[in-house]
């Protein structure tokens, strides 16, 4: 009887061991490095292994709606409300943030350095007809890029062949933009820890249209049945904790801060 007690105990705790959360995460964010802190913390802290879909935030709401995650943390405020209006969402839980910036040659030709805000930088490329990688992706970044498009009067599906949409994500369109020596927006934590800079340089911030924040939402249960809700309290608990304030904002790259923690409890 002592052995099979034994033997039940060592079966229950390999299976609380391999316990799994699939979570749904924006490029940026896998770009950063800050899964590379926060994962063994997590794993540590509540035994649950997150295992990472890394998509723009387009896909990874649309894995959300599809049930093929069990929560999704991304960074568009407007697709994620109407994830959770729809139902495919239970609530949106913000979890930390940081901003955008325009990077570009060293050489500035369009002259963003001098704008005074992101629009007036964006109407210089395109006046400039300055080569510009766009990640045309569907993810948060895209989805803001436009906005600010937008809010310039421009439309992109009008540009000629400056304008390049390359349909990939954060790490790789930068590193589009740097063999190209060309214009890109990337959030700042992306572009700190992107070790092929070669002649660009951060060129443009600080505009408070530029911020980004980033939320937690689970997969509603009542539209898939075997998704694990216990599991995803579990690691939305852990997010808003302030273990997770202390490694969110204790992670740098030179002495700067890639993101600022900013759930409320």
């Amino acid at each position: 009887m002592i052995r099979f007690l034994a033997a039940f105990v060592m079966l229950m705790g390999s299976h609380l061991q391999a316990e799994t959360l699939k979570l749904a995460v924006t490029t940026s964010f896998n770009n950063s490095g800050l899964s590379d802190v926060l994962l063994p913390a997590i794993k540590a802290d509540t035994g649950l292994d997150v295992q990472l879909l890394i998509v723009g935030t387009g896909q990874a709401i649309r894995l959300g709606e599809a049930g093929d995650v069990d929560a999704i943390l991304v960074h568009s405020k407007k697709a994620e409300e109407a994830f959770v209006a729809a139902g495919f969402g239970t609530h949106r839980r913000e979890i930390m943030y940081n901003d955008f910036v325009l990077i570009g040659p060293s050489s500035d030709p369009a002259g963003i350095a001098a704008a005074a805000t992101a629009v007036e930088a964006l109407q210089r490329i395109a006046g400039a007809q300055a080569v510009f990688v766009s990640r045309g992706d569907d993810s948060g970044t895209h989805k803001k890029e436009l906005s600010l498009w937008s809010a310039a009067a421009l439309d992109p599906q009008q540009f000629g062949p400056w304008y390049k949409a390359v349909g990939s994500g954060m790490g790789a369109s930068l590193n589009t933009a740097s063999s190209l020596d060309a214009y890109i927006m990337a959030d700042r934590a992306s572009w700190l820890n992107f070790g092929n800079k070669r002649d660009l340089g951060l060129l443009f911030g600080g505009d408070p249209v530029l911020f980004n924040q980033y939320a937690y939402l689970p997969v509603n249960p009542a539209r898939h049945l075997h998704i694990n809700q216990v599991g995803a309290s579990r690691l939305e608990e852990w997010l808003t904790s302030g273990r997770a304030k202390q490694l969110i904002n204790g992670y740098q790259i030179n002495g700067e801060a890639l993101f600022v923690f900013n759930a409320v409890p």
